[in-house]
């Protein structure tokens, strides 16, 4: 079975020019800890393997994806004229044919489009980046009213997996106070966060109530998807939006 058939569509009622995917673990050449289809050129694999698994990709995209040089922080990059590695959480594209794309194993992955299908963005969402505004970040390059926007949460950590310190939860509530319903009380002074559940509310209070996805754990399912929290060296999977050319 190739790596084609174990990619995750994401169900949403976006505009029929806008193609979405997501990638597993699953279908590719590297070996472990980065079984099988890793994406990273960062986290110690096999330079040469995670070249032939992101040409993997070209069969299924009009163009190279704009990989990103993430930082955990708020920078957007545009597609429509960035090179690769530039660093950037978050990129959004016009033209057709521009491929967005973030890499994650445990951290939020967002697409964004508009209802038009004239924008499409994604959003590498770890609990720092969210904090800091990507999110928000990404809508504004958008330059579209929030109300026409929607929204796909691609596979993280759930928050049965996804332990935080006390500022982690002081962080979010000092910004929104309803962030208090996305933390249970952990052991050892800990909170078990949300993070689905925070991005929800970033998009909420931006008007953005079009939200699907959001149902996949990737610490708790291995056999499908990378986790850094879970193993520590591993690979990383894309999530990748673009306009059809």
């Amino acid at each position: 079975m190739s790596f084609r058939e174990h990619c995750i569509t994401p169900d949403w009622p976006a505009p029929k020019n806008v193609r979405a995917l997501q990638t597993t673990r699953l279908g590719g050449a590297s070996a472990a800890p980065y079984g099988s289809f890793n994406l990273g050129d960062h986290v110690g694999d096999v330079p040469q393997v995670v070249a032939r698994n992101r040409q993997m990709l070209a069969a299924l995209m009009p163009g190279e994806p704009v990989w990103l040089q993430q930082a955990h922080g708020t920078a957007v990059a545009d597609a429509d004229n960035a090179g690769c590695l530039i660093r950037a959480d978050a990129s959004i594209a016009r033209r057709r044919g521009s491929v967005c794309v973030v890499m994650t194993a445990d951290c939020l992955p967002v697409l964004l489009c508009d209802e038009g299908g004239t924008v499409v963005a994604a959003a590498h969402a770890g609990w720092k980046g969210l904090a800091a505004g990507v999110i928000e970040a990404a809508v504004q390059a958008m330059d579209v009213e929030p109300h026409k926007l929607m929204a796909w949460f691609g596979p993280a950590i759930s928050q049965r997996a996804f332990e935080v310190g006390e500022e982690v939860r002081a962080t979010f509530i000092a910004q929104h106070a309803q962030a208090t319903e996305a933390f249970l009380p952990g052991a050892g002074g800990k909170w078990m966060a949300d993070i689905y559940l925070l991005a929800h509310q970033r998009l909420h209070a931006l008007g953005i109530t079009r939200v699907y996805g959001g149902e996949l754990c990737t610490y708790s399912d291995p056999a499908n998807f990378f986790s850094y929290r879970r193993d520590g060296v591993t690979g990383r999977m894309g999530t990748f939006i673009w306009l059809e050319m």
